[in-house]
């Protein structure tokens, strides 16, 4: 565990409070994402650094969500002050000096994403306040909605989904809402996409929502043997399934709307890929195989960036 005391607590050193620069934040991207570590470089600046700096925020959220060395109090605990902090409610820095006490997790990418919070809030302050509140907003949202799930979990962690509609309910707190953030990120930056604003809320929740269901049936099995069932007792694997292809299919028209309403190629491309490796998961789970191979997303890669 040498490299875990590398990493300094947040708020440690006089520029901990510091920005981003361009280098840290590929690395931070890098280390504690997959998907979007990939189609992140796709879009061009300064929308890049903005959808950047958004899933930075929500990966602290899901950090505090997760928190495999913390009990449910503190998880809640942490989740509510960090929404505080980032709209500068917490003068006490509540979650910060939990993670300083007391590391959330072992993995070795979240903590040094936590070591550097302040200069992520620092960064996304930067970004104009109409994008700056949108970003801190949603997050909040998120936050918010994910202690209202941790309170229901046992203090070990464990959670189980009710039914199909708790299901959809806990896809748009950790999804959906990312979803709604990212149109709202592509329309302050072209606001010729404006016109079709409506039509894009209306299927940004279905895109999150989608990519999370994919995730949650492609590591079912793990989940289930640290105590988290999402997939829900009362709702079998084929209406999950299911849900999960409905979902696709409304991500896929919310690309094909971006494409009518003129959006740049590297944002088509950019939501593109995902529901392209989603749907491709799904066929592949249907074969009893339990990810795409590197040389599949590969070729599902180049076949979208051709």
């Amino acid at each position: 565990m040498r490299h875990l005391r590398s990493v300094p607590p947040p708020g440690a050193g006089p520029d901990a409070a510091a920005p981003l620069s361009a280098s840290e934040l590929s690395t931070l991207l890098e280390r504690t994402s997959r998907t979007f570590a990939l189609t992140i470089p796709l879009l061009d600046e300064p929308l890049a650094t903005d959808v950047g700096l958004a899933y930075l925020l929500f990966r602290i959220a899901d950090t505090l969500e997760d928190a495999p060395l913390w009990g449910r109090d503190a998880r809640m605990s942490a989740l509510d002050s960090f929404g505080e902090w980032l709209v500068g409610e917490n003068a006490e820095r509540g979650w910060l000096n939990a993670v300083a006490a007391a590391r959330p997790t072992d993995d070795a990418g979240c903590l040094a994403l936590l070591a550097r919070a302040e200069g992520v809030r620092t960064s996304v302050a930067q970004r104009g306040e109409d994008l700056a509140m949108a970003m801190t907003m949603d997050v909040v949202r998120t936050s918010s909605k994910m202690a209202e799930f941790v309170a229901r979990q046992t203090d070990a962690g464990g959670l189980v989904l009710r039914d199909l509609e708790d299901l959809r309910e806990y896809c748009y707190a950790v999804a959906g809402i990312v979803g709604e953030l990212l149109t709202e990120m592509f329309l302050l930056r072209d606001p010729s996409l404006e016109p079709e604003r409506d039509a894009l809320m209306d299927l940004a929740p279905a895109f999150g929502e989608g990519l999370q269901l994919v995730n949650i049936l492609k590591d079912a099995e793990g989940d289930a043997r640290e105590g988290r069932m999402y997939l829900p007792p009362g709702a079998s694997r084929d209406e999950v399934v299911k849900l999960a292809r409905t979902d696709l299919a409304r991500a896929n028209d919310y690309v094909n709307v971006l494409k009518l309403a003129g959006a740049s190629s590297h944002v088509r491309m950019f939501c593109e890929l995902p529901v392209r490796l989603a749907d491709a998961t799904l066929d592949r789970l249907a074969q009893g195989a339990a990810k795409l191979s590197r040389e599949e997303v590969m070729a599902i890669f180049a076949q979208v960036t051709s």
